[in-house]
């Protein structure tokens, strides 16, 4: 080691010096020391073998056959992969040193998990660790002196798709052609000693430095640390970082030595690695990010026992258990040590916008119960750092799973307002509240940075009444999850004077101390409205009808099922109905239902879906046909919680079915419509001009309704997410008409607008208050946004919105800013605006997003014009987003209160099914009172043959019910979502009376 002595320094004041040592620092750690923590590089030989179309297992290429190849060659076409062999023999006196493998696949640092991605399996396919931009070593450990070393690399050339210029259209995200231009050069594989010291140093020094430039000016602390880093900058020499790392170093051992303030803030750091289950890759993709990721994690895991990392999405734990068998075990081990976390109780990470009731139900009741039996874990919190709002239902959802916390922190993303809290209690539309936290410091992939830490302490809200919140930490989608570096800064930040305190913990250790450390948190009542990404309830159209088609089918399944097992003996589907459940479940992650995945995930999405429609469809008509019996004449089915046309709810009869009204023309161009309850009148555009309630005796129309609109629609940013309030700016009224034409019962109307066509389809249901409107439109527009505008004659100050179990009611008003961001907002079956006494509903099949705006008459009152956002055609992430045929269904449902809008919402959506037989079908149970909504009705997953009900109270208030069942029940439970029991059970006979508060979820358990 070489010994330096310090000449005298000159006197000098502080300002004239600061930012020369800064920029000298810059320097030296980007020139110097960070390429100094490795050493004596000897290149390794490297053959490839480029695998043919999609990925391949680890054994089939070990057998593979290899090419010698080099640095500097290409390789990868977009989605392909390449496997490297990668082979060097460590020097014999390198023993006892810290050997590493260093390769570099052609990363771009800047982009971790958004580019190539490696993985190094030994030659027994035995999994190492993952390759990425800012981990690109492989650990060969101090005694490897002497010995041959050799690792397999599958690499994944996956395209850069989010570029350093934003959201570009591109057709990278489609499926992959098989001789496409290598997308990457192979940059570098060597062998290399880690000088420990040196790496030290640099952890040191970057601690330091980013701490001094968080700190004010003035402060002394700040001069204190410049002082020191330029006296550590003075003992090192350039051309000998290794020999004066040591002496280096002693300079900054006082001023990291000095304690945090009692009063500073404490940081309960959790390794974490947000994965997106599918984005801009496809979902095969994201089960290698995963492998690649835990295989980093428990790698790190056997050199720092303190290092916790949490895991969500149960989902992603599956895949590794089916197709990494080894590397689950290594992940079982860590959980058992307590270092390995599943969180988040929920089968993927999924949106709660869009999701049914009985789908966000089943993401909890999937996800905890495969921790449960997997692992022997039950999660207390869900972890849903990166969804796009929050529905009002989900504190119900989380108390009923048995967790009890809820973490988020994409609200942090409003555009307008900011939200006031960051540890809370968050209250649902029942009055059920949780204990919440948003991390303050604004992110899910922090680093530890110094700006980080900085900016969670001034950022938290809730100083003075609360002294702690929560840091996830750690590259996420693919980029590696927590580095050592990370925890270098941990440990060095743990007890800094300056610095918030940061403690590494488990998510419960934090909630834990978060709830005793927070006596009095604020109350945050209804929806976490995200005021972002608002063009998510429209994006992807054949998506979001799929996972809507697909939740009633499954509650069908379940119900004729259920019914046939139990009145004719037939077999219950557990498997087909738990593997069909979990492939919805998946659809529902949140850049997959809310349309801002790449076209490819979009593509496969509504291929599983035909496949899902195909299955239950199948499973549907086998039970009916066990329940129907021989085939002597029709039999509906009527699977909606409300009976109609003489069918019970939830049963099968001799359906009556009536005839609709004909169209009647008339000379002056409009068509009529009269089934006595109502009169509609078509004008010769295609448009309702009138919509007269017989029994009322007043018009529901303000001006004419199913107009159709055409936005403009080029939002900043995020085109498939965002819809900017400046869309409102232009509109095109489509009012131009091809032809008009009749047929028995329906009016059509066709247009054409830009290189699409629109033929609508109206009829008037007989003894409906509904007016009902097929669309089938030819998509062919490019960045436009397609609304139906309905101006109804009530004057309404707030709209009543379907969501999970119930509604959520949002101003129509702007009177606030927290108001007028709320300009496109998600239902799910209906919408309902009314007036005390009198309203309307416009109910649909798969349409989510809608707005509404109150207007001033010309007589002085006002309008409540409602819209439903049928179509969009942003270009980035899927530049054909959404092009093609849609047929979408929607209604007018005239003089509606709430309950009618439930009832009419669920008959849209689960139309009648007629079947040859000869025997009517006694529904299992049965409810007494309407506002009383049976969900589900199915078997007990525990497969004893109890049966399960899940109902609610739909209209927002108390309700009393008796509920009666057809079949012989010795007694009935009360359960959480899980099926477990929350009190003793109680005897019972054909009938329970039931009283529940306002949107009161119960699920009962009948013991058979």
């Amino acid at each position: 080691m070489i010994s330096i002595t310090l000449a005298k320094r000159p006197g000098s004041t502080m300002h004239d010096d600061r930012h020369i040592v800064e920029q000298r620092l810059d320097r030296v750690l980007a020139e110097r020391l960070r390429p100094a923590q490795h050493r004596d590089h000897i290149p390794c030989d490297i053959a490839v073998w480029h695998a043919p179309g999609e990925p391949v297992d680890v054994t089939e290429a070990l057998r593979a056959d290899y090419t010698p190849t080099a640095p500097g060659q290409p390789w990868g076409p977009a989605w392909g992969t390449s496997w490297f062999r990668v082979t060097a023999t460590v020097p014999e006196h390198w023993d006892g040193q810290t050997v590493e493998m260093l390769i570099d696949l052609g990363f771009d640092a800047d982009r971790p998990g958004f580019q190539c991605e490696g993985l190094a399996h030994t030659p027994d396919g035995t999994i190492v660790k993952g390759l990425h931009p800012r981990n690109t070593h492989l650990p060969l450990g101090r005694n490897s002196g002497g010995k041959t070393r050799t690792f397999y690399v599958e690499a994944a050339a996956n395209p850069i798709i989010l570029g350093p210029n934003g959201f570009q259209p591109t057709d990278l995200g489609d499926r992959p052609t098989p001789d496409g231009p290598p997308l990457y050069v192979l940059r570098s594989a060597d062998l290399a000693i880690l000088d420990e010291e040196v790496f030290h140093l640099v952890q040191d020094t970057e601690v330091l430095d980013q701490l001094m430039r968080q700190l004010p000016t003035d402060s002394p602390r700040r001069h204190e640390i410049l002082r020191a880093l330029e006296h550590m900058l003075d003992r090192l020499d350039l051309h000998d970082i290794a020999g004066t790392a040591p002496q280096a170093r002693a300079e900054l051992t006082d001023v990291l030595a000095k304690p945090a303030h009692a009063s500073a803030h404490t940081l309960s750091a959790v390794g974490h690695a947000h994965i997106d289950s599918a984005w801009l890759w496809p979902l095969r993709e994201t089960v290698r990010k995963v492998a690649r990721t835990l295989a980093n994690v428990t790698t790190l895991m056997a050199t720092h026992p303190d290092f916790h990392f949490a895991m969500s999405q149960a989902q992603q734990l599956a895949w590794i258990k089916e197709r990494y068998p080894q590397l689950h075990d290594r992940v079982r081990t860590f959980i058992r040590t307590g270092q390995f976390v599943p969180v988040g109780g929920m089968w993927v990470e999924s949106d709660t916008n869009m999701p049914g009731g009985e789908a966000l139900a089943r993401q909890l009741i999937h996800g905890k119960r495969f921790y449960l039996e997997e692992y022997g874990i039950e999660t207390r919190e869900v972890w849903l750092p990166d969804s796009f709002g929050y529905s009002a239902a989900l504190p119900q959802l989380i108390a009923a799973s048995g967790s009890r916390w809820f973490l988020t922190q994409k609200i942090s993303w409003n555009q307008t307002n900011h939200f006031p809290h960051h540890t809370f209690w968050w209250e649902g539309i029942d009055g059920t509240r949780v204990f919440t936290h948003f991390p303050p410091v604004d992110t899910y992939n922090a680093e530890i940075t110094g700006a980080e830490l900085a900016h969670a302490q001034r950022n938290f809200a809730e100083h003075g009444r609360a002294t702690r919140s929560l840091l996830p930490f750690g590259h996420g989608d693919g980029g590696g999850g927590p580095t050592r570096e990370m925890l270098a800064r941990a440990a060095r930040t743990a007890d800094l004077e300056g610095s918030p305190k940061v403690r590494l913990d488990t998510p419960e250790e934090f909630f834990t101390a978060a709830e005793a450390d927070h006596t009095g948190p604020a109350v945050w009542s209804g929806e976490l409205y995200l005021e972002f990404h608002r063009g998510t309830y429209t994006s992807q159209a054949k998506t979001k009808q799929g996972n809507r088609r697909s939740e009633h089918l499954l509650r069908e399944a379940e119900l004729w099922c259920a019914t046939a097992t139990i009145t004719t003996g037939r077999d219950y589907p557990y498997d087909d109905l738990d593997r069909l459940w979990k492939q919805v479940l998946l659809h529902q992650f949140h850049d997959i239902l809310p349309g801002s995945s790449i076209a490819w995930v979009h593509r496969e999405a509504q291929e599983t879906y035909r496949r899902v429609a195909g299955e239950l469809d199948a499973i549907i008509t086998q039970a009916q046909q066990a329940l129907a019996g021989p085939p002597t004449h029709p039999i509906t089915f009527n699977a909606a919680p409300h009976g109609r046309n003489s069918v019970p709810a939830l049963g099968a009869a001799t359906g009556e079915h009536t005839t609709p009204p004909s169209p009647t023309r008339h000379p002056d161009g409009t068509t009529t419509l009269d089934n006595g309850l109502l009169h509609v009148t078509i004008d010769h555009r295609g448009l309702l001009t009138s919509v007269y309630d017989h029994a009322a005796e007043r018009e529901a129309l303000a001006a004419p309704g199913n107009l159709l609109q055409l936005h403009p629609d080029h939002p900043n940013a995020w085109d498939a997410w965002d819809l900017d309030s400046f869309y409102r700016h232009q509109v095109h009224d489509l009012t131009d008409v091809d032809e008009i034409t009749t047929d028995e019962h329906t009016v059509h109307v066709r247009r054409t607008v830009g290189r699409s066509t629109i033929t609508q389809h109206i009829t008037l249901p007989a003894q409906s208050r509904r007016v009902e409107i097929t669309t089938d439109i030819d998509w062919h527009e490019t960045e436009k946004i397609l609304k139906a505008a309905f101006p109804l004659d009530v004057h309404a100050d707030r709209s009543a919105a379907e969501t999970q179990f119930g509604h959520v009611m949002r101003p129509t008003h702007t009177n606030t800013s927290w108001d007028a961001a709320k300009f496109e907002i998600c239902a799910h079956r209906y919408l309902h605006v009314g007036e005390p006494g009198y309203g309307h509903a416009l109910i649909n099949d798969s349409t989510y997003g809608h707005d509404v705006t109150r207007d001033t008459r010309d007589d002085g009152g006002t309008t409540t014009t409602v819209r439903l956002s049928l179509l969009r055609a942003p270009r980035f992430p899927d530049p054909h987003t959404d092009h093609g045929h849609h047929r979408l269904r929607y209604a007018l449902l005239v003089g509606a209160d709430i309950g009618d809008a439930v009832r009419e919402g669920y008959q849209l959506n689960l139309p009648e099914r007629t079947v040859p037989g000869s025997r009517t079908v006694a529904p299992l149970v049965t409810v007494d009172n309407d506002a009383v909504v049976i969900e589900s009705v199915k078997l007990a997953d525990d497969r004893s043959g109890d049966l399960v009900v899940r109902l609610y109270e739909s209209r927002g208030g108390r309700a009393r019910a008796r509920l009666t069942t057809s079949f012989a029940a010795t007694a009935v439970t009360r359960t959480d979502l899980l099926e477990r029991p929350l009190a003793e059970p109680d005897a019972t006979t054909d009938a329970l009376d039931l009283r529940l508060r306002p949107f009161e979820i119960r699920t009962l358990r009948f013991t058979r």
